[in-house]
């Protein structure tokens, strides 16, 4: 793990219950489908993983473009999640990202990709830079 002091000040909140998450600023609040409720509509898991990893791979790719080319704003990502189930029933993700620039030749694309790839801890190449740990919230908590 990185050095304490090395984390970026922010931390962003998420809260999902009662069939609608919210971040704690308001910034995104939708209804939620549900298994408990099937009929009901909102966004389901794959659409959250697939608009976090686009988030998170756009943010990533703006950066690297800023080192390539100065359309840094033309940089689109476009990310495809899907779940599976694992003999133990245990949920696997498989997620597929496409990132395009305007003006960009190949070379450049493929350059930009790979920084963008390297920088974020989701990287396609390696599994080893996330961690998720999962506790119970203290009592009382919501």
């Amino acid at each position: 793990m990185p050095d304490p002091s090395s984390w970026l000040p922010e931390t962003a909140t998420a809260t999902a219950a009662g069939g609608h998450v919210r971040t704690e600023d308001g910034g995104l609040s939708s209804a939620l489908a549900s298994p408990l409720a099937p009929h009901c509509t909102g966004l389901t898991p794959e659409q959250l993983l697939a608009a976090a990893f686009a988030s998170c791979l756009h943010h990533a790719a703006v950066e690297a473009a800023g080192e390539i080319t100065d359309e840094a704003h033309t940089v689109e990502v476009t990310a495809a999640a899907k779940l599976g189930r694992d003999d133990d029933g245990r949920y696997r993700a498989d997620v597929h990202a496409e990132i395009s620039s305007a003006g960009l030749t190949r070379e450049q694309l493929a350059d930009l990709v790979a920084h963008a790839d390297r920088l974020w801890p989701f990287s396609s190449g390696d599994n080893s830079r996330h961690r998720l740990t999962v506790t119970p919230a203290e009592n009382g908590r919501h």
